[in-house]
Protein backbone atom coordinates (compact mmCIF):
# COMPACT_ATOMS: atom_id res chain seq x y z
CA UNK A 1 0.00 0.00 0.00
CA UNK A 2 2.96 2.31 0.66
CA UNK A 3 4.29 1.49 -2.83
CA UNK A 4 0.85 2.28 -4.26
CA UNK A 5 0.63 5.66 -2.55
CA UNK A 6 4.20 6.74 -3.29
CA UNK A 7 5.30 5.03 -6.51
CA UNK A 8 2.33 3.68 -8.47
CA UNK A 9 2.04 5.61 -11.74
CA UNK A 10 -0.60 3.41 -13.38
CA UNK A 11 -3.43 5.67 -14.56
CA UNK A 12 -6.92 4.50 -15.53
CA UNK A 13 -10.12 6.61 -15.66
CA UNK A 14 -11.99 4.36 -13.21
CA UNK A 15 -9.29 4.35 -10.51
CA UNK A 16 -10.59 6.02 -7.38
CA UNK A 17 -14.10 5.91 -8.83
CA UNK A 18 -16.90 5.46 -6.28
CA UNK A 19 -19.88 5.26 -8.66
CA UNK A 20 -20.81 1.53 -8.63
CA UNK A 21 -22.26 1.79 -12.15
CA UNK A 22 -18.96 2.99 -13.62
CA UNK A 23 -16.95 0.44 -11.61
CA UNK A 24 -19.25 -2.37 -12.72
CA UNK A 25 -19.05 -1.23 -16.35
CA UNK A 26 -15.24 -1.14 -16.27
CA UNK A 27 -15.02 -4.57 -14.64
CA UNK A 28 -17.36 -6.20 -17.19
CA UNK A 29 -15.45 -4.64 -20.10
CA UNK A 30 -12.11 -5.78 -18.65
CA UNK A 31 -13.20 -9.40 -18.25
CA UNK A 32 -11.05 -11.26 -20.81
CA UNK A 33 -9.85 -7.91 -22.19
CA UNK A 34 -6.61 -5.95 -21.82
CA UNK A 35 -6.85 -2.47 -20.29
CA UNK A 36 -5.43 -0.76 -23.40
CA UNK A 37 -8.08 -2.43 -25.56
CA UNK A 38 -10.98 -1.90 -23.17
CA UNK A 39 -10.28 1.77 -22.42
CA UNK A 40 -11.89 3.21 -25.56
CA UNK A 41 -14.97 1.00 -25.07
CA UNK A 42 -15.33 2.18 -21.47
CA UNK A 43 -15.11 5.81 -22.56
CA UNK A 44 -17.66 5.25 -25.35
CA UNK A 45 -20.14 3.61 -22.98
CA UNK A 46 -19.79 6.38 -20.39
CA UNK A 47 -20.20 9.01 -23.11
CA UNK A 48 -23.30 7.35 -24.60
CA UNK A 49 -24.82 5.99 -21.38
CA UNK A 50 -23.62 8.07 -18.40
CA UNK A 51 -26.41 6.62 -16.21
CA UNK A 52 -27.50 3.00 -15.77
CA UNK A 53 -31.07 4.03 -16.67
CA UNK A 54 -29.87 5.27 -20.07
CA UNK A 55 -28.13 1.96 -20.75
CA UNK A 56 -31.28 0.08 -19.69
CA UNK A 57 -33.45 2.07 -22.11
CA UNK A 58 -31.11 1.66 -25.08
CA UNK A 59 -31.97 -0.77 -27.88
CA UNK A 60 -30.14 -4.09 -28.00
CA UNK A 61 -28.72 -3.26 -31.42
CA UNK A 62 -27.30 0.10 -30.29
CA UNK A 63 -25.56 -1.49 -27.31
CA UNK A 64 -24.20 -4.45 -29.27
CA UNK A 65 -22.99 -2.05 -31.97
CA UNK A 66 -21.05 -0.10 -29.33
CA UNK A 67 -19.62 -3.41 -28.04
CA UNK A 68 -18.63 -4.56 -31.56
CA UNK A 69 -15.06 -5.85 -31.74
CA UNK A 70 -14.69 -6.37 -27.99
CA UNK A 71 -15.64 -10.05 -28.18
CA UNK A 72 -17.19 -12.39 -25.60
CA UNK A 73 -20.62 -11.03 -26.48
CA UNK A 74 -22.39 -12.86 -23.66
CA UNK A 75 -20.86 -10.12 -21.47
CA UNK A 76 -22.83 -7.52 -23.41
CA UNK A 77 -26.02 -9.54 -23.17
CA UNK A 78 -25.59 -9.87 -19.40
CA UNK A 79 -24.68 -6.19 -19.12
CA UNK A 80 -28.01 -5.21 -20.68
CA UNK A 81 -29.99 -7.66 -18.56
CA UNK A 82 -28.39 -6.39 -15.34
CA UNK A 83 -28.80 -2.73 -16.32
CA UNK A 84 -32.52 -3.31 -16.89
CA UNK A 85 -32.81 -5.19 -13.61
CA UNK A 86 -31.18 -2.30 -11.72
CA UNK A 87 -33.19 0.37 -13.55
CA UNK A 88 -36.63 -1.23 -13.50
CA UNK A 89 -36.60 -3.56 -10.49
CA UNK A 90 -34.23 -1.71 -8.14
CA UNK A 91 -35.50 1.81 -8.95
CA UNK A 92 -32.14 2.68 -10.47
CA UNK A 93 -30.28 1.98 -7.23
CA UNK A 94 -27.19 -0.20 -7.66
CA UNK A 95 -27.04 -3.04 -5.05
CA UNK A 96 -24.83 -1.97 -2.15
CA UNK A 97 -23.89 -5.34 -0.66
CA UNK A 98 -21.88 -8.30 -1.93
CA UNK A 99 -24.75 -10.81 -1.71
CA UNK A 100 -26.97 -8.73 -4.02
CA UNK A 101 -24.17 -7.61 -6.34
CA UNK A 102 -23.14 -11.20 -7.11
CA UNK A 103 -26.72 -12.01 -8.15
CA UNK A 104 -26.40 -9.68 -11.15
CA UNK A 105 -26.02 -11.52 -14.46
CA UNK A 106 -22.42 -11.75 -15.59
CA UNK A 107 -21.03 -10.92 -12.14
CA UNK A 108 -18.84 -13.55 -10.47
CA UNK A 109 -16.92 -13.52 -7.18
CA UNK A 110 -14.05 -11.39 -8.49
CA UNK A 111 -16.27 -8.71 -10.07
CA UNK A 112 -18.57 -8.64 -7.04
CA UNK A 113 -15.57 -8.19 -4.74
CA UNK A 114 -14.21 -5.39 -6.90
CA UNK A 115 -17.52 -3.49 -6.93
CA UNK A 116 -18.15 -4.09 -3.21
CA UNK A 117 -14.70 -2.90 -2.17
CA UNK A 118 -14.15 -0.03 -4.61
CA UNK A 119 -17.67 1.44 -4.50
CA UNK A 120 -18.70 0.68 -0.93
CA UNK A 121 -15.39 -0.04 0.86
CA UNK A 122 -16.61 -3.47 1.93
CA UNK A 123 -13.98 -6.04 3.04
CA UNK A 124 -13.82 -8.36 0.02
CA UNK A 125 -10.50 -9.31 -1.59
CA UNK A 126 -10.18 -9.29 -5.38
CA UNK A 127 -8.42 -12.21 -7.05
CA UNK A 128 -7.70 -11.30 -10.65
CA UNK A 129 -4.72 -12.68 -12.55
CA UNK A 130 -2.41 -9.97 -11.21
CA UNK A 131 -3.27 -10.75 -7.59
CA UNK A 132 -2.92 -14.51 -8.09
CA UNK A 133 0.52 -14.01 -9.63
CA UNK A 134 1.75 -11.85 -6.72
CA UNK A 135 0.52 -14.33 -4.11
CA UNK A 136 1.83 -17.41 -5.94
CA UNK A 137 5.30 -15.88 -6.24
CA UNK A 138 5.53 -14.21 -2.83
CA UNK A 139 4.68 -17.47 -1.06
CA UNK A 140 6.12 -19.80 -3.77
CA UNK A 141 2.80 -21.66 -4.09
CA UNK A 142 2.82 -24.37 -6.75
CA UNK A 143 -0.89 -25.22 -6.48
CA UNK A 144 -2.41 -24.56 -9.94
CA UNK A 145 -4.48 -21.37 -9.94
CA UNK A 146 -7.02 -22.73 -12.45
CA UNK A 147 -8.24 -25.77 -10.48
CA UNK A 148 -11.15 -25.74 -7.99
CA UNK A 149 -8.68 -26.49 -5.18
CA UNK A 150 -6.39 -23.67 -6.30
CA UNK A 151 -9.22 -21.15 -6.65
CA UNK A 152 -10.46 -21.90 -3.13
CA UNK A 153 -6.95 -21.77 -1.67
CA UNK A 154 -5.97 -18.45 -3.26
CA UNK A 155 -9.35 -16.86 -2.49
CA UNK A 156 -8.99 -17.76 1.18
CA UNK A 157 -5.39 -16.50 1.25
CA UNK A 158 -6.31 -13.21 -0.44
CA UNK A 159 -9.17 -12.67 2.00
CA UNK A 160 -6.90 -13.40 4.97
CA UNK A 161 -4.29 -10.87 3.78
CA UNK A 162 -6.82 -8.13 2.95
CA UNK A 163 -6.51 -4.91 4.92
CA UNK A 164 -10.06 -4.81 6.28
CA UNK A 165 -9.71 -1.15 7.26
CA UNK A 166 -8.89 -0.01 3.70
CA UNK A 167 -10.01 -2.74 1.29
CA UNK A 168 -10.34 -0.49 -1.77
CA UNK A 169 -6.84 0.91 -1.34
CA UNK A 170 -5.33 -2.53 -0.69
CA UNK A 171 -7.11 -4.20 -3.63
CA UNK A 172 -6.04 -1.47 -6.05
CA UNK A 173 -2.47 -1.63 -4.73
CA UNK A 174 -1.98 -5.37 -5.18
CA UNK A 175 -3.69 -5.41 -8.60
CA UNK A 176 -1.50 -2.58 -9.90
CA UNK A 177 1.60 -4.11 -8.30
CA UNK A 178 0.99 -7.32 -10.24
CA UNK A 179 0.35 -5.41 -13.46
CA UNK A 180 3.41 -3.16 -13.32
CA UNK A 181 6.07 -4.82 -11.12
CA UNK A 182 5.29 -8.51 -10.65
CA UNK A 183 4.52 -8.84 -14.37
CA UNK A 184 3.91 -12.16 -16.17
CA UNK A 185 7.10 -11.72 -18.20
CA UNK A 186 10.23 -9.81 -17.21
CA UNK A 187 9.08 -8.96 -13.67
CA UNK A 188 10.97 -6.08 -12.05
CA UNK A 189 12.46 -8.11 -9.20
CA UNK A 190 15.51 -5.82 -8.89
CA UNK A 191 13.38 -2.87 -7.77
CA UNK A 192 10.57 -4.83 -6.09
CA UNK A 193 9.71 -3.58 -2.60
CA UNK A 194 8.79 -7.15 -1.59
CA UNK A 195 12.04 -8.77 -2.78
CA UNK A 196 13.46 -9.42 0.72
CA UNK A 197 10.59 -11.75 1.63
CA UNK A 198 9.65 -13.16 -1.79
CA UNK A 199 9.95 -16.96 -1.55
CA UNK A 200 9.97 -17.48 -5.33
CA UNK A 201 12.85 -15.02 -5.75
CA UNK A 202 14.88 -16.88 -3.11
CA UNK A 203 14.13 -20.22 -4.77
CA UNK A 204 14.71 -18.80 -8.29
CA UNK A 205 11.24 -19.96 -9.39
CA UNK A 206 9.71 -16.56 -10.23
CA UNK A 207 9.26 -17.33 -13.94
CA UNK A 208 7.73 -20.74 -13.18
CA UNK A 209 4.88 -19.24 -11.15
CA UNK A 210 1.94 -19.15 -11.04
CA UNK A 211 1.23 -22.72 -12.17
CA UNK A 212 -1.68 -23.59 -14.44
CA UNK A 213 -3.11 -27.10 -14.64
CA UNK A 214 -2.96 -27.49 -18.38
CA UNK A 215 -3.19 -25.73 -21.70
CA UNK A 216 -6.54 -25.44 -23.42
CA UNK A 217 -6.91 -27.42 -26.65
CA UNK A 218 -8.77 -25.21 -29.10
CA UNK A 219 -11.42 -26.53 -31.43
CA UNK A 220 -11.25 -25.46 -35.10
CA UNK A 221 -14.44 -24.48 -36.89
CA UNK A 222 -14.86 -23.68 -40.58
CA UNK A 223 -17.47 -21.10 -41.60
CA UNK A 224 -18.46 -20.46 -45.20
CA UNK A 225 -20.46 -17.26 -45.61
CA UNK A 226 -22.41 -16.47 -48.75
CA UNK A 227 -22.63 -12.72 -49.16
CA UNK A 228 -25.74 -12.62 -51.34
CA UNK A 229 -26.36 -9.28 -53.07
CA UNK A 230 -29.35 -8.16 -55.13
CA UNK A 231 -29.98 -4.62 -56.34
CA UNK A 232 -27.29 -3.21 -53.99
CA UNK A 233 -28.80 -5.00 -50.98
CA UNK A 234 -27.14 -7.70 -48.87
CA UNK A 235 -29.00 -10.45 -47.03
CA UNK A 236 -28.26 -10.72 -43.30
CA UNK A 237 -29.80 -12.28 -40.20
CA UNK A 238 -29.34 -12.10 -36.43
CA UNK A 239 -27.70 -15.11 -34.75
CA UNK A 240 -30.12 -16.37 -32.09
CA UNK A 241 -28.59 -19.77 -31.30
CA UNK A 242 -26.84 -20.44 -27.98
CA UNK A 243 -23.44 -20.26 -29.62
CA UNK A 244 -20.68 -17.74 -30.24
CA UNK A 245 -21.75 -14.30 -31.46
CA UNK A 246 -25.32 -14.59 -30.16
CA UNK A 247 -27.37 -11.47 -31.03
CA UNK A 248 -24.87 -10.33 -33.66
CA UNK A 249 -25.63 -10.21 -37.39
CA UNK A 250 -24.22 -12.42 -40.12
CA UNK A 251 -24.58 -13.42 -43.80
CA UNK A 252 -25.90 -16.74 -45.08
CA UNK A 253 -23.82 -19.40 -43.33
CA UNK A 254 -22.91 -23.02 -43.67
CA UNK A 255 -20.46 -24.64 -41.28
CA UNK A 256 -18.30 -27.52 -42.48
CA UNK A 257 -16.43 -30.06 -40.31
CA UNK A 258 -13.17 -29.42 -42.20
CA UNK A 259 -11.64 -27.15 -44.80
CA UNK A 260 -13.55 -27.47 -48.04
CA UNK A 261 -12.37 -27.11 -51.62
CA UNK A 262 -14.17 -24.13 -53.15
CA UNK A 263 -14.89 -25.78 -56.51
CA UNK A 264 -16.56 -28.69 -54.75
CA UNK A 265 -18.42 -26.39 -52.34
CA UNK A 266 -19.86 -24.21 -55.13
CA UNK A 267 -21.30 -27.31 -56.84
CA UNK A 268 -22.61 -28.86 -53.64
CA UNK A 269 -26.28 -29.27 -52.79
CA UNK A 270 -25.69 -27.22 -49.63
CA UNK A 271 -24.59 -24.16 -51.61
CA UNK A 272 -27.23 -24.53 -54.31
CA UNK A 273 -30.04 -25.01 -51.77
CA UNK A 274 -28.93 -21.90 -49.87
CA UNK A 275 -29.27 -19.69 -52.93
CA UNK A 276 -32.12 -21.31 -54.89
CA UNK A 277 -31.66 -18.83 -57.76
CA UNK A 278 -29.14 -18.06 -60.49
CA UNK A 279 -26.19 -15.97 -59.48
CA UNK A 280 -22.82 -14.62 -60.53
CA UNK A 281 -19.81 -15.09 -58.27
CA UNK A 282 -18.28 -11.67 -57.65
CA UNK A 283 -15.31 -12.79 -55.51
CA UNK A 284 -14.15 -15.39 -53.02
CA UNK A 285 -12.05 -14.24 -50.08
CA UNK A 286 -9.13 -16.00 -48.52
CA UNK A 287 -9.46 -17.43 -45.02
CA UNK A 288 -10.13 -14.97 -42.21
CA UNK A 289 -9.05 -16.30 -38.80
CA UNK A 290 -10.45 -15.29 -35.43
CA UNK A 291 -9.03 -16.80 -32.25
CA UNK A 292 -11.50 -17.18 -29.38
CA UNK A 293 -10.75 -18.65 -25.96
CA UNK A 294 -11.96 -22.17 -26.74
CA UNK A 295 -11.96 -22.22 -30.52
CA UNK A 296 -10.51 -20.82 -33.71
CA UNK A 297 -12.93 -19.74 -36.43
CA UNK A 298 -11.65 -19.94 -40.03
CA UNK A 299 -13.95 -18.16 -42.43
CA UNK A 300 -14.31 -17.81 -46.20
CA UNK A 301 -16.69 -15.28 -47.78
CA UNK A 302 -18.29 -15.95 -51.16
CA UNK A 303 -19.75 -12.74 -52.60
CA UNK A 304 -22.45 -13.45 -55.18
CA UNK A 305 -24.74 -11.24 -57.30
CA UNK A 306 -28.26 -12.66 -57.52
CA UNK A 307 -30.42 -12.53 -60.64
CA UNK A 308 -33.59 -12.47 -58.50
CA UNK A 309 -34.39 -11.51 -54.90
CA UNK A 310 -33.73 -14.20 -52.33
CA UNK A 311 -36.88 -15.81 -50.97
CA UNK A 312 -35.97 -16.59 -47.39
CA UNK A 313 -37.92 -15.14 -44.48
CA UNK A 314 -35.05 -15.69 -42.06
CA UNK A 315 -32.95 -13.02 -43.79
CA UNK A 316 -33.40 -9.27 -44.15
CA UNK A 317 -32.29 -7.34 -47.24
CA UNK A 318 -30.16 -4.37 -46.15
CA UNK A 319 -28.65 -1.65 -48.34
CA UNK A 320 -24.95 -2.28 -48.72
CA UNK A 321 -24.18 1.24 -47.50
CA UNK A 322 -26.19 0.66 -44.33
CA UNK A 323 -24.23 -2.31 -42.99
CA UNK A 324 -22.30 -0.09 -40.57
CA UNK A 325 -25.48 0.29 -38.49
CA UNK A 326 -25.46 -3.40 -37.54
CA UNK A 327 -23.28 -5.17 -34.98
CA UNK A 328 -21.23 -7.91 -36.65
CA UNK A 329 -18.53 -10.26 -35.28
CA UNK A 330 -15.04 -8.90 -35.82
CA UNK A 331 -14.31 -11.36 -38.66
CA UNK A 332 -17.33 -10.19 -40.65
CA UNK A 333 -16.61 -6.52 -39.91
CA UNK A 334 -13.05 -7.01 -41.20
CA UNK A 335 -14.40 -8.59 -44.38
CA UNK A 336 -16.87 -5.74 -44.93
CA UNK A 337 -14.11 -3.15 -44.56
CA UNK A 338 -11.77 -4.99 -46.93
CA UNK A 339 -14.18 -6.18 -49.61
CA UNK A 340 -17.52 -4.34 -49.48
CA UNK A 341 -16.58 -0.79 -48.51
Amino acid sequence: MAWHLNHNKREMPWKGEKDPYKIWLSEIILQQTRVDQGLKYYNSFIENFPLVEMLALASDNDVFKLWEGLGYYSRCKNLLASARHIAFECNGLFPDNYQEIIKLKGVGPYTAAAIASFAFDLPYAVTDGNVLRVLARYYAISTPIDTPEGKDYFSALAQMLLDKTAPALYNQAIMDFGATVCKPKLPLCDICVLQNNCAALKKKTVNALPVKAGKLVKKRRFFYYVVAEYDNEIYIRKRMEKDIWENLWEFILTEEPMKTDMEIFLKSEIFLSMISTKCKIENISGYFKQHLTHQTIETVFIHILLKKPLKNRNFSAVNKNGLEKFAFPRTIRNYIEVYLE
